[in-house]
């Protein structure tokens, strides 16, 4: 608070304080006192005015700090309320009281808030759950009847399962801590599952893969192998018409472990680059080549927050992309290694 927003505020009581000094001063004049006399009493007014402004001023002042310094070591800011500090002013305490009446309405729709999305949220994970199990019926019944039509109903019900994975993923990404296990995983193991599962889509897209992954890292199993799913399947789907390969390998670097995964498809423009990690973000490449939902990599790089590995990516145009997932050791684990 500045001193001469604080005067502004007190304009009309200066105004009314500088009135009464001018019509005292007349009367006493009219009156026939002596002009040192009144003069005396005029000036001795105007300190008692500038020394309770003064004062005034200076504990609105530290009051106000108080309240910004105890606003700006909260976490939940809509709780202010409860920890503003006293004040005898009755001004203070009527907005001390209505602030709190506030934030109770606040905290109440937060909390209703909060719980239409975890019921949204369990709803979601059920209903994954429950079409997983017709998801793998026809897989199954694909496999006992192989033909052409067959493989391709395989091809359209993988790429069903990837986006209900996804769904299921996008729903548990707020409470990753709830459902991950932090051990030592072995990447080439979880790079061959991932190949693996995608089998029929790296054949029908006439894609090559190689896997060099020696290192391993300390991170959650399951949900590493969603991650390095999604690269993959982007690698394919942005893929060159002819000889398109991907490689996935690992290096060391420090007491971490580098996974990438590189492809030589049709790249990321320069000025798209900074944006493939945003919520809905489909970029050139997936408005010309197939219907892009812009989750994926999205979903990546939330989920790299949560496990605390840093993702990134190199990229030219025309000539391939670099998917980078670092590893941090902690501390206490590089002593050991």
């Amino acid at each position: 608070m500045k001193l001469t927003e604080y005067l502004r505020d007190k304009i009309l009581l200066i105004v009314l304080h500088m009135t009464c000094m001018l019509l005292l001063a007349g009367f006493l004049s009219a009156t026939g006192y002596e002009t040192e006399y009144y003069l005396l009493i005029v000036i001795f007014w105007f300190l008692i005015l500038t020394a309770w402004l003064g004062y005034g001023y200076y504990n609105r002042k530290c009051y106000f700090e108080e309240l910004e310094t105890v606003l700006a070591k909260m976490d939940q800011r809509y709780l202010l309320g409860e920890l503003m500090p006293a004040s005898h002013r009755l001004e203070d305490q009527l907005y001390r009281d209505l602030i709190r009446i506030s934030n109770k309405s606040v905290i109440e729709r937060i909390r209703q808030i909060e719980d239409e999305q975890k019921e949204y949220r369990e709803y979601i994970e059920s209903w994954v759950h429950e079409i997983k199990a017709p998801i793998t019926g026809i897989d199954l019944m694909c496999e006992n009847d192989k033909n052409d039509s067959t493989r391709r109903i395989r091809l359209e019900n993988q790429k069903i399962e990837n986006y209900v994975d996804m769904a299921l993923y996008y729903a548990r990404s707020d409470e990753v801590y709830k459902d991950y296990v932090i051990r030592k995983t072995d990447l080439q193991e979880i790079a061959a599952e991932v190949l693996k599962k995608n089998k029929l889509c790296l054949i029908q897209s006439r894609v090559q893969a190689e896997i060099d992954c020696r290192d391993s890292a300390y991170t959650d199993r399951k949900w590493i192998t969603f991650i390095l799913n999604q690269l993959v399947l982007n690698s394919m789907k942005y893929r060159r018409e002819e000889g398109a390969r991907i490689w996935i390998s690992t290096a060391k670097y420090g007491h971490g472990v580098r996974l990438t995964v590189r492809d030589n498809g049709i790249g990321i423009r320069e000025e798209e680059l900074d944006r493939i990690f945003e919520k809905g973000f489909t970029g050139s490449n997936g408005r010309k080549r197939e219907r892009s939902t812009g989750m994926g990599l999205y979903l990546c790089e939330r989920m790299c927050q949560k496990l605390g590995i840093v993702i990134d990516v190199k990229s030219r145009e025309q000539e391939g992309t670099e998917m980078i997932l670092e590893f941090p050791v902690s501390s206490y684990l590089a002593k050991e290694l």
